[in-house]
């Protein structure tokens, strides 16, 4: 068996000495300021092994040591091809146990030294998903790709062109506008109750509202009542008796035929007339007296105050009752409205009042349509906005049907001889609305006026 070698180790007070046995000289005995072994492929920045204190080189250390040589030996062969006698040499005989510190020390300066040396830093490889999609755009255009570029613009095109096409468009919410802020500091417009007063309304218009009463009523035909209602509106007129007696007298008589039949036709005049008293008493401040209809009719003082108790009676005296006018004047200041815009809701009102067609309606509904036409005929735009829509309750197709009667009524009236109202509102002082074409828009298809 070889004698063990004896190997100085620096910066320690320690040596191996042959047999085995440690001696010494100024540290502590027995192993026990021993520290762990580093390990020596993670050094860096040393020129030598540093070997710490306390560690013998066993011959299994040594083998290790002898092996890790042969290890960068052999490695450093195959990339060295010019010393292969040398290469060939040191891998024939392996070197002896003392040699294996040196060959140790240079293969792990030269490891060291790799490792020092300063190595271009690698690209990083571009994680796409990581980067803002404006980023990638950006890089596309400086390459010159212009695809994405183009497919946006052919596509914000075409959705553009499919939003249109479809009514669906990014236009900002329509501004309902306060219709009565100019009247907060009027006590007589009652601002506060307007709402509650025009809910009252809606719901109180279907209670009064006369029904179908032509087919009961044997002597009275359509025309019948067109005529007297003609001629109702011109005596209203040359009395200047105000539009709420006007539309009052209408409903007492439409209401007093719904539930009381007429023997003869000619009593119909003495109806109207009689209703148009007690809508005077109701509305005016100076009504008209008895005598006063006695001149128009042929019909006597007795007679007249008589069919007035009967028709009192018949409607139970109610004559509270909300008439077209009541909510005309309401939808006409919704919609903002010029003078002849106002002139024009009016003359299609009264053509309502004359013709029986639109008894069926509701009062709302015939205002509503009278507003909606109106704009209609002047070409105002919109047409129909959310601010009408609030204050009426009606949509736009919900008034279509009404609307479109009233058009037709505008259409016929300069062919008629019904032509009070026509002669009314072709006056300059009510813009001569009567005198403009209809809105054509609004006639069903086919119409041929009469």
């Amino acid at each position: 068996m070889a004698s063990r070698i004896t190997v100085k180790q620096q910066g320690t007070d320690e040596a191996v000495v042959e047999g085995g046995k440690q001696q010494k000289k100024k540290g502590v005995a027995n192993g026990r300021n021993r520290k762990a072994l580093g390990d020596i492929g993670n050094l860096a920045n040393v020129g030598e092994v540093e070997v710490k204190p306390n560690r013998p080189i066993t011959r299994s250390f040594g083998a290790l040591l002898l092996a890790n040589a042969q290890a960068e030996a052999a490695a450093a062969a195959d990339k060295n091809k010019k010393n292969k006698k040398q290469v060939s040499a040191n891998v024939a005989g392996p070197p002896p146990v003392s040699n294996a510190v040196a060959v140790t020390k240079r293969v792990v300066h030269k490891r060291c030294q790799k490792k020092v040396a300063v190595k271009p830093k690698p690209k990083k490889a571009i994680d796409k998903e990581a980067i803002p999609d404006e980023e990638i755009q950006k890089e596309k255009k400086r390459e010159g790709d212009d695809n994405s570029k183009k497919t946006h613009a052919f596509t914000s095109v075409l959705t553009a062109r499919s939003k249109a096409a479809c009514g669906i468009t990014n236009k900002p919410k329509e501004q309902i506008i306060d219709i009565d802020a100019g009247d907060v500091d009027n006590e007589l417009a009652a601002v506060e109750y307007i709402d509650d007063l025009y809910r009252f309304y809606k719901l109180f218009e279907n209670e009064n509202r006369p029904h179908d009463y032509i087919d009961s009523q044997p002597e009275i035909k359509e025309r019948s009542r067109a005529i007297l209602v003609n001629w109702l509106i011109d005596v209203n007129t040359k009395f200047y008796l105000s539009l709420e007696t006007l539309y009052l007298t209408i409903n007492i008589i439409d209401r007093f035929l719904s539930v009381k039949s007429i023997p003869s036709c000619r009593e119909l005049q003495l109806v109207g007339i009689s209703a148009m008293l007690m809508a005077s008493k109701y509305e005016e401040i100076w009504p008209p007296q008895v005598e006063d209809f006695v001149c128009l009719t042929t019909y006597t003082h007795e007679q007249i105050l008589v069919m007035e108790k009967t028709i009192l009676g018949n409607l139970e005296w109610t004559l509270t009752v909300p008439t077209s006018l009541v909510f005309l004047i309401r939808f006409i200041k919704a919609t903002v409205p010029d003078q002849e815009l106002e002139n024009m809701a009016h003359f299609l009102s009264e053509l309502g009042l004359v013709h029986y067609a639109t008894v069926m309606y509701c009062p709302s509904m015939v205002a509503a349509s009278a507003v909606f036409a109106a704009r209609c005929t002047l070409n105002k735009i919109p047409l129909w906005n959310e601010t009408l829509e609030l204050h009426t309750g009606y949509s736009l197709e919900q008034l279509m049907e009404c609307a479109r009667l009233l058009v037709s009524f505008h259409s016929m009236v300069g062919n008629e001889e019904l032509k009070v109202v026509y002669r009314k509102y072709s006056d300059p002082q009510k813009g001569a609305v009567a005198m403009l074409p209809p809105a054509k828009n609004l006639l069903p298809e086919g119409f041929v006026p009469q």
